[in-house]
């Protein structure tokens, strides 16, 4: 289960960086945020689950 909110981060900080460093490639800052965001969506959502 872990795996499944570590990859998806990962994911994001990578994007993130590279659309930090390379700033012609705007949509990959945006897909990284975006990844971000489900991946902290699904933690909350499995955590929650997990206390039940």
């Amino acid at each position: 289960m872990r795996t499944l909110l570590v990859t998806p981060g990962v994911v994001a900080v990578v994007l993130i960086v590279l659309g930090l460093l390379l700033k012609s490639f705007k949509w990959l800052l945006i897909l990284g945020v975006m990844a971000l965001i489900v991946a902290i969506v699904l933690g909350v959502v499995k955590g929650r689950r997990g206390l039940r």
